[in-house]
């Protein structure tokens, strides 16, 4: 019977155990083939910058794959701390301490509590690969799977593994990460006692927050050190000096901010691997974080709180810096949006590339254009242009426009060349917010009334800077990374354009002399400034870098009449003595091609230099050009049409004044004083004369405007007609 019982007793254990096999194989998912593999897995990558320093922080990772270090350069000390700390008998079991777990087992059995784990070095690294819920069966399938560790990898790969991947506060892992955090200092650098907290932090970095709690780890370190000093691993001077020696805590500060050249980067870019080199400037990037953000700081109180800067290099389109103000702060109002691709309006910043397109299209530098008062239809009414300065300087020629950014010049020259064409090579330039009809934007678009970002301008100037080539941007440096080129401007017409911005005494009608935008070094300069001083601008480039500088506020509050000049300019000087540091100076490129002739500059200006011309000036034309043909240029006609009142146009009389006193002018563009004009309203002729202007009393409700134009009293050669209401 008892020989039954006893059989019985055996099949039943024999079961139970192949059963508990059978469960412990089936519950053991299968190590990794290499530690290499598991880290090949990270899903975060690290963008670098174009010196190797890096850019981006990855904490958030699973695996730390940026700072592991070999076992062989990690101080012997640390390793013994570690071993010490987390398993003595590390080097004598093989995965599993059973003498560590029995003792663990006395002790919680004792205080009724679980106090002690006793898992090895290699079943921690088991947990980090296999994370499962901590239960007592994950305790057995751990320590079986640690010796089968311990058989695939060895120890000296399962340490230097644990010593890089292990867990510390604020999403750090490892050693080298966890050194940067508490103390700011490379391993090798530790102290033994900074070396002993390391070892003790890993136990439970929340709880033994050394930043919130500066003792909570002291007596740890101190019990740590009397059992390296029981294993002969510290001798009783290092032993001393460690006990009297203090911790200093020092989290690191991140020298480079530029989160938003990293979000537009890993936008751009499909990461293939896990570090990317950027072409940006790491360096320069911090010092010209510091210049915008001193410069807006001393602005707020003009009103002006937010800024960008970028950098390129316009011969190889590598980005250098992209700055966005206050990223370096935590309480900086609009830090978070990038206004490097934020939209704005750019003001007279969008000038030199109208005037590229009309000397393209077979204007000189000295084309003479007429700065005189001018108002046009916007919308529902019309809109009186003005200069900056509100003073207008009559005969002016392409150079003085441009330097001077005079804005009735600058309407006159989309006339010349159409809206439509001008907005092709913006697109063409790679302006994608400008989508709409070209009758949305009209002559507007000469005066910036379109929104555009710091990166396009940039991008833009960039041509007219690299001879009229296109290229895009580069944000990565590879090695076989050819971008698409495309040639918008002859070197003739970009470097002439280069030369006219770079001229200081074209300037001074409006500029004067010796403002911030005149330099020893003269790069090309152009500013802009938008509708209320909401956006400032100024762009500039020399033989090597391009500027771009944007300030203003992204709530598009106004600014207590910041400028171009007044804002960005001095910003620009300071980037320019900075970019010119130990490098030679060269002069901004100009075509070999281009012509210099004497012009005479007093009226009629642009002419050839004769015995009559009191004042002389010289001057670059494109081959086939000469100054003549460009004075034909512009007396040429512009299209008939009535220009006052516009389509649609809404007056209203002014109750002050009667109404019989009250007149409004019909204008007809196009029309010499040889034109025999018929104004015509609502059926009823007003009166019929020369020349394209005629004063109208006015009268409430809607009319219609006809007008028809005859040459020396022929037939009618042309007819228009226009609505419009007096209210």
């Amino acid at each position: 019977m008892m020989a039954n019982r006893l059989l019985v007793f055996f099949i039943v254990m024999v079961c139970l155990l192949i059963g508990l096999v059978w469960l412990t194989v089936r519950d053991m998912p299968s190590l990794p083939v290499s530690f290499a593999d598991v880290l090949a897995k990270a899903d975060r990558v690290q963008l670098l910058d174009r010196h190797g320093e890096p850019l981006s922080v990855t904490y958030r990772n699973r695996w730390n794959v940026h700072d592991r270090v070999a076992l062989h350069d990690i101080p012997f000390f640390l390793q013994r701390s570690f071993i010490a700390a987390e398993d003595q008998r590390f080097y004598q079991h093989h995965g599993v301490d059973w003498l560590a777990r029995l003792h663990a087992l006395q002790q919680n059995l004792v205080h009724g509590a679980m106090l002690r784990g006793a898992s090895t070095l290699s079943e921690q690294v088991l947990r980090m690969l296999l994370p499962r819920p901590r239960t007592l069966w994950s305790k057995w399938l751990e320590g079986w799977q640690a010796m089968a560790l311990e058989r695939r990898f060895g120890k000296r790969a399962i340490l230097e593994f644990y010593l890089n991947q292990a867990p510390y506060a604020a999403n750090r892992r490892g050693i080298v990460q966890a050194a940067r955090y508490y103390f700011d200092r490379d391993l090798q650098t530790l102290s033994h006692r900074e070396m002993l907290a390391l070892a003790v932090l890993v136990r439970a970095p929340s709880r033994l927050d050394s930043f919130r709690y500066p003792d909570a780890m002291r007596t740890g370190i101190d019990q740590l050190a009397e059992r390296l000093l029981d294993s002969t691993a510290l001798s009783s001077a290092q032993y001393r000096a460690l006990r009297e020696e203090t911790l200093q805590l020092r989290k690191p500060a991140l020298p480079i901010h530029a989160g938003h050249f990293l979000r537009h980067v890993l936008a751009q870019v499909l990461p293939r691997r896990q570090r990317i080199t950027t072409t940006l400037d790491g360096a320069l990037q911090a010092e010209l974080q510091g210049i915008l953000d001193q410069r807006l700081r001393f602005l707020r109180q003009r009103a002006v709180h937010n800024g960008a800067l970028l950098v390129v290099d316009h011969g190889t389109g590598e980005v250098l810096a992209w700055v966005v103000a206050g990223a370096a702060a935590a309480d900086w109002p609009g830090a978070k949006i990038d206004a490097v691709t934020t939209r704005r309006q750019p003001g007279s910043a969008l000038k030199p590339l109208l005037y590229a397109l009309a000397l393209r299209k077979g204007w000189t530098a000295a084309t003479v254009l007429d700065d005189a008062p001018l108002q046009e239809a916007v919308g529902d009414g019309l809109h009186r242009y003005h200069n900056y300065s509100r003073v207008h300087y009559g005969q002016v020629s392409v150079r003085e426009a441009l330097a001077n950014s005079l804005n009735i010049p600058a309407l006159k020259t989309i006339q010349f060349v159409g809206v439509t064409d001008y907005l092709d090579l913006l697109r063409a330039l790679g302006f994608a917010g400008l989508t709409r009809h070209p009758d949305y934007y009209g002559d507007g678009l000469a005066l910036g009334n379109a929104g555009v970002s710091l990166l396009e301008l940039v991008r833009a100037y960039a041509v007219l800077a690299n001879r009229g080539v296109f290229q895009e941007l580069k944000v990565v440096r590879e090695e076989a990374s050819a971008s698409l080129k495309k040639r918008i401007f002859s070197p003739e017409v970009s470097s002439l354009i280069g030369n006219i911005l770079a001229d200081g005494n074209a300037r001074h009608l409006e500029f004067g002399t010796g403002t911030v935008l005149h330099m020893p070094r003269q790069p090309a300069v152009k500013t802009g400034t938008s509708s209320d001083f909401r956006d400032s601008w100024t762009l500039a480039y020399n033989d090597r870098f391009v500027v771009g500088i944007w300030m203003g506020n992204l709530d598009n509050s106004e600014t207590d009449g910041i400028t171009g000049a007044a804002g960005p300019g001095l910003v620009m000087r300071s980037v320019f003595s900075v970019l010119n540091r130990g490098r030679p100076g060269r002069p901004l490129y100009l075509s070999a091609k281009l012509i210099s002739r004497q012009v005479c500059q007093a009226s009629p200006a642009g002419r050839d230099a004769d015995a009559t011309c009191a004042i002389r000036k010289s001057e670059y034309f494109i081959p086939g050009t000469v100054a003549q043909t460009a004075i034909a240029a512009t007396v040429q006609q512009p299209a008939m049409r009535i220009t006052q009142p516009s389509p649609g146009l809404q007056l209203a009389v002014d109750p002050r004044v009667p109404l019989a006193k009250q007149a409004f002018a019909f204008q007809l563009q196009g029309v010499g004083n040889d034109a025999w004009v018929s104004w015509l309203v609502d059926g009823r002729l007003q009166g019929v004369g020369p020349g394209g202007r005629r004063l109208w009393p006015l009268q409430r409700g809607g009319h219609r405007l006809r007008v028809v134009v005859g040459q020396d009293g022929e037939t009618a050669a042309q007819t228009f007609s226009v609505d419009f209401t007096v209210k």
